[in-house]
């Protein structure tokens, strides 16, 4: 798998302070290294935003999976996750 990072979603990791970028950079990496990336993803019941989400400590990555990729559509804190 591969991450694609939208416009939108590469702001707002950009905006956070340089040891969250890394941590959430570092923990996107070890997902998709993984067989199987969803097992760590949680499914959304609301898909407006996006499909998944992953949690990465008080952070949520919204993202969606198409062919093989996944496409990290916002990134946010929790409270203002959805």
């Amino acid at each position: 798998m591969k991450i694609f990072y939208a416009h939108k979603a590469a702001k707002q990791l950009k905006d956070l302070p340089r040891a969250v970028q890394k941590r959430i950079i570092e923990k996107m990496r070890f997902y998709v290294s993984q067989d199987n990336p969803l097992k760590f993803a949680e499914h959304l019941t609301d898909y407006q935003e996006g499909e998944f989400r992953f949690r990465i400590g008080e952070y949520r990555v919204i993202f969606d999976v198409e062919r093989n990729n996944i496409y990290v559509l916002k990134i946010n804190k929790r409270d203002k996750a959805y």
